[in-house]
Order: structure tokens, then sequence, then C-alpha cells
């Protein structure tokens, strides 16, 4: 990996490019930065657990992170990372994640997809009933018995107790001052508009983070300032456009996905609920990642024909407008997705046992692993100051 990096860097150097060897960062490992790391964590409940791999081993890279943004439980994780000092960001993450799949311990009673897949729905049974630590739980009395307009009436479960959770594990003060600058998207109920929470706008706490997360109808809208929020997911489910509208300076991306867009046809019923959610939720990101690429490469042409007009072109307000819309820095999108197990059916994403979440650390961390041995190709992208996309893990 390091070779096929350092390559790159004396080939930059020796031609004299977009950026030389003293305009770009470098990490312990050898990879070249740009002006910016960002980390685009999307939703998907208990499937979180791979984000913390992928932060897990970036951080051991030392591959630091400037900006990250979150949906839903991407949301969660993005403030507990933004939310606590280097030294504190992963034992806080691990702390979360421990603490919420406390309630169904790491059984290895049962293996091969058979019994690891009556597990699954075992615990995911486990979890519509009495619902996950420090994170929610069923309401008393049913929705449909409680007042009409009541926070009771509006969801299943009851989501106090992750408020309780974020102020214990995250520094609000440090969240909002900072050096990370955090994002986390959320839908107004009411006119159904999107919007991003964003701590170099926004003061951000516990309701910023909750109202990304609050899925209905088994979560419950979050006030702020007298409007209610619902899931960021409901509209787009990951923060991908937010960071690429606000890009400042070249920029290097680690786009973690939950949802998987390819997968095989479904067998079973469980495969068809498993099949509707991954198209569900991964259809706007793969639309919004196309999109860019698209639109960054038309970008790119135009720059190129322009170099070739004749000088006495240059002046001409067409050309100058021209040229002033094609200006962009360049951006490198990695992207780790989550590819699920035989065994993960529909109810994957609020399966909170403690061994499956092992599982999703462990294969992010293989995730960046494997993406680290392929280095060499993100390394000549960020030097050459292209923009691309790369998915470098094997299915």
């Amino acid at each position: 990996m390091g070779a096929l990096a350092l390559d790159a860097v004396q080939h930059k150097a020796q031609i004299g490019g977009m950026a030389d060897a003293d305009s770009v960062k470098h990490a312990a490992t050898g990879m070249p930065l740009p002006d910016q790391v960002a980390l685009v964590l999307q939703g998907g409940g208990a499937l979180g657990a791979f984000q913390v791999g992928v932060f897990e081993a970036l951080h051991e890279t030392r591959i630091d992170i400037d900006w990250v943004a979150g949906i839903s439980i991407g949301a969660v994780n993005a403030a507990i990372i933004a939310g606590n000092p280097p030294e504190r960001r992963l034992a806080r993450l691990h702390a979360f994640w421990d603490h919420i799949t406390c309630a169904l311990p790491a059984l290895a009673v049962l293996n091969g997809d058979y019994g690891r897949e009556a597990l699954h729905l075992t615990a995911s049974a486990m979890v519509m009933a009495f619902g996950v630590p420090g994170f929610f739980r069923p309401r008393l009395l049913s929705p449909f018995l409680a007042p009409d307009g009541s926070p009771e009436a509006l969801s299943f479960y009851d989501s106090s107790p992750l408020a309780e959770t974020l102020d214990e594990l995250v520094d609000w003060d440090l969240l909002n001052h900072g050096p990370i600058r955090l994002s986390v998207g959320a839908v107004e109920v009411e006119s159904g508009n999107f919007r991003y929470f964003d701590n170099r706008t926004d003061r951000i706490d516990a309701r910023h983070i909750m109202a990304s997360g609050a899925l209905p109808p088994g979560l419950p809208p979050v006030e702020i300032d007298g409007k209610l929020w619902w899931d960021g997911g409901l509209v787009s489910n990951t923060p991908l456009s937010h960071i690429v509208d606000h890009q400042q300076g070249d920029m290097l991306v680690f786009q973690v996905d939950l949802f998987s867009a390819a997968q095989e046809r479904p067998a079973t019923m469980l495969d068809v609920v498993a099949r509707e959610k991954e198209i569900r939720f991964s259809s706007r990101t793969r639309q919004i990642s196309d999109q860019l690429i698209r639109s960054r490469a038309e970008h790119q042409r135009i720059a190129r024909l322009l170099d070739k007009l004749p000088p006495d072109m240059a002046a001409d307000p067409d050309v100058v407008a021209l040229r002033a819309a094609s200006l962009e820095s360049s951006l490198s999108l990695v992207q780790l997705i989550y590819r699920a197990n035989r065994w993960e059916g529909g109810a994957r994403d609020y399966e909170f046992s403690q061994r499956t979440m092992r599982d999703h650390i462990a294969a992010g961390r293989a995730a960046i692993a494997e993406t680290m041995t392929k280095s060499g190709l993100i390394a000549r992208n960020i030097y050459d100051g292209q923009t691309a996309a790369f998915d470098l893990i094997s299915r």
C-alpha cells in the first residue's frame, strides 16, 4: 500500500501537478490526504456497528477526519466522534454499542446460516417486545389509546433513554466548538422539508441527533424550536450531497453505506422484506453518487474545452461564466458498503445483539483493510486532482 502511494507522491513531485508534496497532508501510512477528509455515515439502525469498525480502522491508520456527517444511527455515531477528543472517541463509541446490546449477550450456541438466522430472528423479536437499553423502550399504553396529538399517540416506542445516553457520552461544548465539523439530516414533519443541522451554523444538542434518527412509526418525532422532526432517511439516507454542496478545497470522502444496492434475487418472504429495504435505502445513495460523478465529469470536460479556445476569447462573457461554473475542487469518493450475511434478513436493522454487533464491527475493519491494499489508486487520483468514486471491496 505504502509503496504505491509513495510512487504517486514522487510522480507528482516530478511533474508539478495540481497538488505538490507541500500542499497535501500525509497519514502515517504514507497515504496522501487532500485539504479535507470527510466521513459520511448512512442510516441503518443496528448495522451502524459496521461504521464503528470503519472508524476504528481509520483511526489506527491515523487518517484524521475533518468533517463527519450522518443520518439516523449515522448521526449518533457522528455525534460521539465529534463530541469527544481523539483519545476518547473509540472508547465512547464502544461504550455506546456495548450498552445498547447488553440485553442480548453474544451467545454462540448456534452456528451456520440456519443457526445464526434463528438467533437473529429471536434477538430482533426481543427488541420489538422489550426495546433497546439506552436507546428506546416500548410504551406502556398503545398509541391508539393515547390522546390525539400527544407524543404517546405518535409512536410505539419512547426514545427518551437515548437523550440520557447521548448526554453521558457526548461533550456538547466540544462538539459545537471543536475542530470537527458535524452535519446531521432530518425531515420537518408538517412541511416535509429536509434540512441539515450543522455545528458551523447551529447549536447542536441531543434533540438534533435524536431527530435525525426518529424513524416513524416506531420512534416519536422530536420537537426543535416549535417544529417536529423525523428521521432524515425518509428523504435521503446519505448526507453526501450536503458535503459536496459545501465543499471547499480538494476532499477525500469515506462514504459508509449500510445497505447494498446489488444483491441476489429473493427466495423467501424474509428475503423479500430484506431486499425491499435494501433497494429503498440504497437507491437514493447510488443516485446521488452517480449524479455527482456525472456532474463533475461534465464540468471537467467543459474546463478542458475552454483551455482549447484561442486567447482572444478569454474575456468573452460566456467563456468567463462557463469557466467560473466549471471550477471545482477534486473529490475522491471511497464507498464502503456493508454486504449482509446470508442469515441476515429484513430485521437486520433492529437486531441489536452483542454477537452480531461484534460481527459488524469486524466487517467494518476488514473493509478498510481491503481498501488500503489498493490505496495507490486513490493516491494517484488525489495527486492528479481528479474526481472519481472507488468501490474497492470484493463482492
